[in-house]
């Protein structure tokens, strides 16, 4: 996407003007889950990476309490500059205020949304290039293994069909380390989404086809969570049924087979 393109994203689908943080949205419902498995303090290690992290920064707000280092990676360079120009505080970076304080407030820190900004700037070490189709999404680095993934509205964007979403999370899932955890949350049954009148396809699947792949990819689900889409959301931006939530725990490697 282009930068205007990029901008008219954040605006549609993230600000605080066009609705994204009302009860029952996509937003509200990913910010509330995150608080509630970061604060529970099983989900938490040295390193954390996050896979298609889009031109978005609300998936570190509660991470960052519970890591000491988050690796932000996209395929897209302008995605990658968007979240830089957030953290080294350039003019006209998009304002996420309004999200930090949401999340401030589930913390029951209302007036510490400065500190939680800082917080985030601090811990988000590295923003990389990643292609989830490779057998290692972040080559040519070869990466320690980590303790984290998460993973936000990446994969059925990235995905042409099933089996490409298939080998990407056993691609994704082979950088984290067994015992880590892996935590994926996006949209069910949608197959496009609009940015300023312009139609993205999605890939359409439901929550048993997510709860199949990551067993398959080696990992225990511990907890999901699915919501129906609200009825009174805008159903001419996007298609989708719902959204989804899920938190595993990687069991065991598993043979990662290379195109």
């Amino acid at each position: 996407r282009r930068s205007s393109d990029l901008r008219v994203y954040l605006e549609t689908y993230y600000s605080e003007g066009a609705g994204a943080l009302a009860r029952g949205e996509f937003l509200a419902f990913a910010l509330e889950q995150l608080h509630k498995t970061f604060s529970g303090g099983a989900v938490k290690g040295d390193t954390l990476i996050d896979i298609g992290s889009g031109p978005t920064i609300y998936q570190y707000l509660s991470a960052c309490e519970m890591f000491k280092e988050i690796i932000a990676t996209d395929y897209c360079d302008r995605n990658r500059q968007e979240i830089e120009k957030w953290l080294i505080k350039e003019p006209g970076a998009f304002n996420w205020s309004p999200i930090v304080r949401f999340v401030c407030d589930l913390e029951g820190r209302r007036n510490k949304f400065a500190e939680k900004e800082e917080k985030v700037r601090q811990t988000v070490k590295r923003l990389l290039k990643c292609d989830v189709t490779k057998s290692n999404p972040m080559e040519p680095l070869v990466l320690p293994a980590v303790d984290g993934l998460v993973s936000s509205l990446c994969l059925e964007a990235a995905c042409k069909d099933l089996d490409t979403y298939r080998a990407a999370v056993k691609n994704i899932v082979s950088v984290l380390k067994v015992g880590g955890h892996l935590i994926m949350m996006g949209v069910l049954e949608e197959t496009f989404y609009m940015v300023d009148n312009v139609r993205f396809s999605c890939l359409y699947f439901d929550i048993e086809f997510v709860r199949k792949v990551v067993h398959d990819a080696g990992c225990v689900v511990n907890d999901v969570q699915v919501i129906p889409r609200p009825d009174t959301s805008n159903h001419s931006n996007a298609d989708y049924k719902g959204y989804f939530f899920l938190v595993a725990r990687k069991e065991k490697d598993v043979q990662v087979i290379t195109a």
